[in-house]
């Protein structure tokens, strides 16, 4: 999320509301040199936040104006949750609360047929494996470990759904399924942040032997 003050966020901020700009433009508007806009505009390039177009004019050699990228708008402040939580309150008044567990488990399900043949033929460990690599991609910030007797230990110590999990635990129980389907074994959950927890912990059984 984007924070106050900084040259850099205050380039950000005139492209995200003036653009396309020169790096005259940008100059002027913050009182500084071309060549401290320039130092700024090559870093927030390198990031992959902003980019160049070269533009003809009718005098004179062509100038450059700056423009965001796609990549550029998860610096904004966004509001998904708050959303989110919106939705499903209008879908529990309109339908009830059976409504928001069934959206859940239609979620739990296209999860685990999204990455159903991404962990077919695969161990257990590679399965917790390939588990705490998505979640972390998500933002969970996510580690695991193997245990002395075989089974793991899954610990997520972020929940970038903290604010609906808080209001709706259907959220937990729907990521506790997707993992047991997908893992193919008895899983746990042993501590949860959105019912006081520290951090959301999961035991994965090992798989018992046929």
């Amino acid at each position: 999320m984007m924070k106050e003050g900084g040259t850099r966020n205050e380039i950000l901020y005139m492209l995200k509301v003036e653009a396309p700009l020169t790096v005259s433009e940008m100059a002027e508007k913050l009182g500084i040199t071309e060549m401290a806009i320039r130092r700024h505009l090559n870093t927030l390039e390198a990031e992959n936040l902003i980019y160049g177009k070269q533009f003809r004019q009718s005098m004179g050699r062509p100038t450059k104006r700056y423009y965001l990228t796609s990549d550029a708008e998860e610096v904004f402040p966004k509001s998904y949750q708050s959303f989110t939580l919106d939705l499903l309150k209008d879908i529990e008044e309109e339908g009830g609360e059976h409504k928001v567990d069934r959206l859940f488990k239609r979620r739990m399900k296209r999860i685990t047929d999204q990455y159903d043949a991404t962990f077919s033929n695969l161990t257990l460990e590679e399965r917790v494996s390939k588990l705490a690599e998505i979640q972390d991609r998500k933002g969970y910030m996510v580690k695991w470990k193997k245990l002395e007797d075989g089974s793991y230990e899954l610990i997520e110590y972020n929940c970038p759904i903290s604010q609906v999990a808080d209001q709706y635990h259907q959220a937990c129980d729907c990521e506790l399924g997707w993992f047991k389907n997908l893992l193919e074994t008895d899983v746990t959950r042993l501590e949860c942040k959105a019912k006081g927890g520290q951090n959301c912990i999961y035991h994965v059984k090992q798989q018992t032997k046929e």
